[in-house]
């Protein structure tokens, strides 16, 4: 295995091929299973008489208004949507984008966007193009944070707009395959002297969610070393993980990454490690790998405590667009993942998404579908259907990616817009008995994204359930069905297609909706780059437990009193000379009483104003 790490982080790439659109030869338009027609048509111009939409054409830097109360007629009738079987066909294979060298399709002609209507957004989609120019040139893109935005540099380190970067981007790609070869092929081992056989990744968000898809898709049955993730400050959560491991926390590489250093989540699940390993005997220090921000609090703690490994976290790369940084890569190569392979599919998707012909850019195409579908005011849902196992995590990953990027309140001109795309998701086909139902006939208010995958075995090791039909066969029709009978009730759909899930494809796909998020929020004239909705709720989690610690400093001066003096909620709070906050200090009082930290000595906490609460016991020292 080692031999193979090595080999996985020595090849170098450079793309070289160009995407083209398929033309009615191309073996996916016409696949055996196919039944949409059974003969090739001629393609020819589309035009739908259907739900026309109304473009304000003063400036291509507003979002969508409104539509015309004609169009919201019919949408209520479902006359929008194209029917006729041969028309769709046409439309099909019109508008079917595929990069041959990718093996990857994207159909967009199950949502109904009108010639008119590309035609009207072509401005939009020209500043869109700029903007995306600028930001690869280094430009400040978060203007909030006056930060650059450049996870586009981490797979081609030549588009960097100096040298400085670039050497950064390089030194930490090298950085990260020698330490995991180092690792897998035992080179680096415990301190006892074996060879490491866990992971056991910390992290939130962005540092969580990117590596968790990856393992979920990519990670052989048999890797190297198997990866955990604490990923949340819930007690119960963290002790699982930590006896799941086991006597083997002794072999377990522990990765830590916080861009700032500072998140509470990642802390805590730091602290939370390190008494696990205090309390078997183990030295942490060994054991542990920073992946932070040069300086950071984190950094500096892992430099004085003499971690094992620290790598770079970069300003100008975003938690939710980290995943080809170490952050991604560290965890991925200690599975055994290509990593190389991974960068170079998200290199060929980059440079496919930098064509401003709108037909031929994937990203633009879905941005143009997203916003057709959700009137460019994020009326509806989108709805995350991958028809593969391995992808089940897509759907948790795009929800972070989209919703973070393009929920915001106010756009680059200080308007209040309240934008945003709802992501939500499962996998085919288990979504024929989960939610289908209603997708089908209940409220309209989504369009799906279906993810298709067209290997369903390795080569040699497929079978027949029965003549003619296997089982992959049976995922296959349960997607082609279900895209057909939402259709046929007017709903819409994008599919995206795949060859197979490899290392190459699932770095092209989050580098087709990573360029994507960011088009969209140009058409839309959002700031795709910051978060200050997290920031606030940061601030209010924050302010919850100085509250506590208030409540705490109150119960224990009455607890520390001859006799007890037993507080109702009204006392607390005044005490607290927080009225205002009375009902958070009743259920600061109630997790704590849950948590045998306080006494009801009377009442109960169904009924707040009849409790009387106390500590137990008296810890001045601790709260006064």
């Amino acid at each position: 295995m080692a031999s193979s790490i090595s080999g996985l982080c020595s090849h170098t790439f450079t793309p070289k091929s160009k995407p083209i659109l398929t033309s009615p030869k191309d073996p996916i338009l016409n696949p055996t299973r196919f039944t949409l027609l059974t003969k090739t048509l001629n393609p020819r111009p589309f035009a739908l008489n259907s739900l026309a939409r109304e473009i304000p054409s003063s400036s291509s830097s507003l979002p969508f208004v409104a539509s015309s109360p004609l169009m919201k007629e019919e949408k209520k009738k479902g006359l929008g949507l194209e029917k006729d079987p041969r028309i769709l066909w046409g439309r099909y294979v019109d508008w079917l984008y595929q990069h041959k060298e990718l093996g990857l399709y994207l159909d967009v002609s199950r949502i109904g966007f009108t010639d008119e209507f590309v035609k009207e957004m072509e401005p939009r989609f020209e500043l869109a193009f700029e903007k995306m120019r600028e930001l690869e040139n280094g430009a400040i893109a978060n203007p909030d944070e006056r930060r650059m935005v450049g996870h586009y540099w981490l797979r081609n380190s030549e588009l960097a707009p100096n040298s400085f970067l670039k050497a950064q981007i390089e030194n930490a790609l090298d950085r990260v395959c020698l330490f995991a070869d180092d690792v897998v092929s035992g080179k680096i081992r415990t301190p006892t002297g074996e060879q490491f056989t866990q992971v056991l990744s910390v992290g939130i968000g962005g540092s969580a969610l990117g590596p968790q898809f990856v393992a979920e898709a990519l990670a052989p049955d048999n890797p190297p070393l198997k990866i955990r993730f604490i990923d949340n400050t819930d007690p119960a959560g963290i002790d699982h993980q930590i006896a799941q491991l086991g006597p083997e926390l002794a072999s377990t590489l522990v990765v830590v990454i916080s861009k700032s250093g500072g998140t509470p989540e990642t802390r805590n699940g730091l602290l939370e490690v390190q008494k696990a390993f205090r309390e078997a005997g183990l030295e942490f220090a060994k054991q542990g790998v920073a992946i932070t921000q040069e300086n950071s609090l984190l950094d500096k703690t892992a430099r004085i405590e003499g971690w094992l490994a620290r790598f770079p976290m970069f300003d100008w790369v975003g938690g939710r667009t980290s995943e080809m940084s170490a952050v991604g890569l560290l965890p991925a190569a200690l599975q055994g993942i290509d990593i190389k392979e991974m960068l170079a599919g998200a290199a060929l998707m980059d440079k496919a998404t930098r064509t401003t012909v709108l037909r031929n850019n994937p990203s633009a195409l879905l941005a143009l579908c997203w916003y057709w579908a959700s009137d460019g005011v994020g009326s509806k849902d989108m709805v995350v259907l991958p028809y593969k196992d391995s992808l089940l995590l897509f759907s948790r990953y795009l929800q972070q990616l989209v919703m973070e990027s393009l929920g915001k309140e106010f756009d680059l001109d200080g308007n209040k817009v309240n934008q945003g795309l709802a992501v939500y998701g499962n996998k085919g086909s288990t979504d024929q008995h989960a939610y289908i139902q209603q997708l089908r006939e209940g409220v309209h208010n989504f369009f799906a994204t279906f993810i298709e995958v067209l290997r369903d075995r390795p080569p040699g090791h497929d079978w027949e359930l029965e003549p003619g039909v296997t089982c992959g066969d049976y995922l296959f029709g349960m997607l082609q069905g279900t895209r057909s009978a939402l259709y046929a009730n007017d709903r819409e759909s994008i599919t995206v297609t795949v060859q197979e899930v490899t290392s190459r494809s699932v770095g092209a796909m989050i580098a087709l909706y990573e360029r994507a998020v960011g088009i969209y929020a140009s058409l839309v004239n959002i700031n795709a780059y910051h978060q200050p909705g997290v920031e606030a709720g940061k601030k209010a989690a924050a302010a919850v437990l100085a509250l506590q610690k208030r409540v705490l400093a109150v119960l224990t001066e009455a607890s520390c009193k001859e006799p007890v003096e037993p507080l109702t909620i009204e006392e607390v709070a005044d005490r607290c000379h927080s009225p205002e906050d009375i009902e958070m200090i009743y259920k600061i009082i109630s997790h704590m009483a849950a948590n045998d930290r306080a006494i009801i000595a009377e009442g109960s906490c169904g009924s707040p104003r009849s409790i009387k609460v106390f500590l137990g016991e008296c810890n001045v020292d601790d709260y006064v």
